[in-house]
């Protein structure tokens, strides 16, 4: 596993553990922060880092397919944390999806 395989993975651990930190925080505020499509697609969010991140750390050949979609939701997740971020939590885990859908565009490209 080479040193860009390695941060890549570490990003989407990092973003699997904010989502999830951040379902915690938008149901404790209920209304649009617990919207159940919001929800869902921060819990897709954390299944796609936890694969990807899966993929790369046994050397999957097949690890930039499912980096290539880690991206994608990555970034839809962030364009919704931003669309509620009115406060540190959203702003947080918008972050760390843009960081982890970089990466993993980047690792995609690599390996295609």
């Amino acid at each position: 596993m080479n040193d860009q395989m390695r941060q890549c993975a570490r990003m989407c651990g990092d973003c699997h553990d904010t989502c999830l930190q951040t379902i915690q925080h938008c149901l404790s505020l209920g209304g649009a922060h617990a919207d159940p499509a919001h929800i869902v697609l921060m819990m897709d969010c954390v299944e796609i880092c936890q694969t990807s991140a899966n993929f790369m750390l046994r050397q999957s050949p097949l690890h930039g397919r499912t980096c290539a979609v880690c991206s994608e939701i990555c970034e839809a997740c962030a364009r919704d944390c931003e669309r509620l971020g009115d406060d540190g939590q959203m702003k947080l885990c918008a972050d760390a999806c843009r960081r982890c859908a970089q990466e993993c565009r980047h690792m995609a490209a690599m390996a295609a």
